[in-house]
């Protein structure tokens, strides 16, 4: 039995919030920008085993899982506007063992993202540099956007605008330009699992695609992590999370058709750059289209990249803080003032999975496709486990402050919770060996966290549940925050 004190929720000082800069527009970016890499490259996976038109039933359904579940999620967020997100909803609602499973999985799903997006970034370049190596190029750009995190370079509100801008206006020019070879005969030929008209036998394909789909809007909730930073939380969040969800639906219902529809669909499925592909077969490969695709999509990879180093960093740091990781990795750069254990501990792992093909190729999928599904599944631990913490906070703290609340309760909540259920057991069926990855993972984690206990009993309560912390070198003096 757990017996750690499960420490109560302590209200923010004015000492101890961050300063609130952020309006709706720069949280609209930040939500965008964190997904927008999904619209590149990834979903095309989802195309290999459910086909086009059985893909796009799994992608509307989980976007409706989305929908439902941001509505929910912003209510969390706007009453407890943590930059541990996720982890101080769960510690908030079920104590210290709540909280290291959501931490855990939001770990998971924030470490395992870059080096899937990585590889994209190494594909993209590889269009332009046959002669470079994808993983290599990969590796770099870790080593690269490492290194500016810790000199203490990180992706102002307005940049993440600008480049997540830049994002969506290449994907409505690749729209466009492919747009003369349309056709939906080629998008729907064979678009049920390889079958030309639905039948049952295409179910499984369609089930199998769910990681895929999620994809398209996985990391989304990070805006969480800015929550601290918002000028009017009870209106500019809102207005971020669901301004966010519609753009990502209407971007990928278009990228998936337009893609589908420039040729043969089958030879974009299992790559890493389903667009410059496509592309290709509408106006060949030595177009200056191309070219100008490849280069302002690498913005769209790197905003998502960049912002999610930065989530991971502060996870480690957190939970280590919190006493839920070594507090090795709660130290700060004695002169950057940043978490460069946290974030280079994060890019190890990175980097490792980058070349563990031997380890992470298998269930005839790509390496790419599982660090995805490892990714999804701790995303989707985390949305069963927040969508709980919503039902328990409703009933224990009835008269908690609540600037937003999720409408149409308990239905919204519910769904959400019901799908990502639906999700979580699907891809344990169609991923089982990548789920008993991901349940060691967990359990490894969880022998760690009940032999620490200790750590946490002397963790004072602000460091546990409080809004904002300042980075202490060494636990000593006064740092910036992060």
């Amino acid at each position: 039995m757990n017996t750690e004190v499960v420490p109560q929720h302590a209200a923010p000082t004015g000492q101890t919030r961050l300063k609130q800069t952020l309006g709706p527009w720069q949280l609209w970016g930040i939500a965008v920008g964190l997904v927008i890499s999904g619209e590149y490259f990834g979903w095309s996976y989802g195309w290999a085993t459910a086909g086009t038109l059985g893909f796009v039933v799994t992608s509307m359904l989980v976007a409706a899982m989305y929908a439902t579940f941001i509505f929910s999620f912003t209510e969390l967020t706007t009453s407890i506007p943590h930059a541990g997100g996720p982890f101080a909803y769960a510690h908030h609602a079920f104590g210290p063992l709540g909280g290291y499973l959501a931490g855990a999985a939001t770990l998971i799903e924030f470490v395992f993202a870059p080096p899937a997006i990585a590889l994209a970034i190494g594909a993209y370049l590889n269009v332009q540099f046959p002669e470079l190596s994808p993983k290599h190029a990969a590796v770099g750009t870790y080593v690269v956007f490492m290194a500016l995190n810790i000199v203490g370079v990180q992706i102002a509100a307005a940049f993440e605008l600008i480049v997540t801008l830049l994002a969506i206006f290449e994907l409505i020019v690749f729209m466009l330009v492919v747009s003369p070879g349309f056709s939906l005969a080629h998008f729907v030929k064979g678009g049920w699992s390889g079958i030309d008209h639905f039948s049952l036998h295409a179910l499984p394909g369609m089930f199998a695609a769910i990681p895929f789909a999620i994809w398209f809007f996985l990391a989304i909730e990070g805006v969480a992590m800015a929550a601290e930073e918002a000028k009017e939380p009870k209106r500019s969040i809102p207005i971020a999370y669901i301004s966010g969800i519609c753009t990502l639906v209407l971007l990928a219902i278009g990228v998936m058709l337009f893609a589908g529809a420039a040729g043969d669909w089958t030879k974009l499925a299992n790559i890493n750059d389903p667009l410059p592909q496509a592309m290709k077969i509408v106006v060949g490969a030595k177009s200056g289209w191309l070219h100008m695709l490849v280069w302002l999509g690498l913005f769209g990879l790197i905003a998502s990249f960049h912002g999610i180093i930065l989530g991971y960093s502060r996870q480690i740091f957190a939970l280590a803080r919190a006493g839920y990781l070594p507090r090795y990795f709660d130290k700060v750069h004695p002169r950057f003032r940043t978490p460069h254990r946290a974030i280079i501990a994060g890019g190890v792992i990175g980097i490792a999975a980058i070349y563990s093909d031997e380890l992470i190729t298998f269930s005839g999928h790509t390496l790419t496709a599982n660090i995805v599904t490892m990714s999804v599944f701790g995303a989707i631990l985390m949305y069963i486990i927040s969508m709980l913490s919503l039902f328990r906070l409703r009933r224990t703290e009835p008269t908690m402050e609540r600037p937003f609340k999720a409408p149409f309760f308990p239905y919204f909540p519910a769904f959400a919770l019901l799908s990502a259920l639906v999700c979580m057991g699907s891809m344990l069926y169609y991923n089982w060996l990548v789920g008993v990855v991901f349940a060691g993972l967990l359990l490894a984690g969880y022998i760690y966290f009940r032999m620490t206990g200790h750590q946490r009993a002397v963790v004072p309560l602000d460091l546990l549940l409080e809004h904002k912390q300042e980075l202490q070198p060494e636990h000593g003096g006064n740092g910036p925050a992060l």
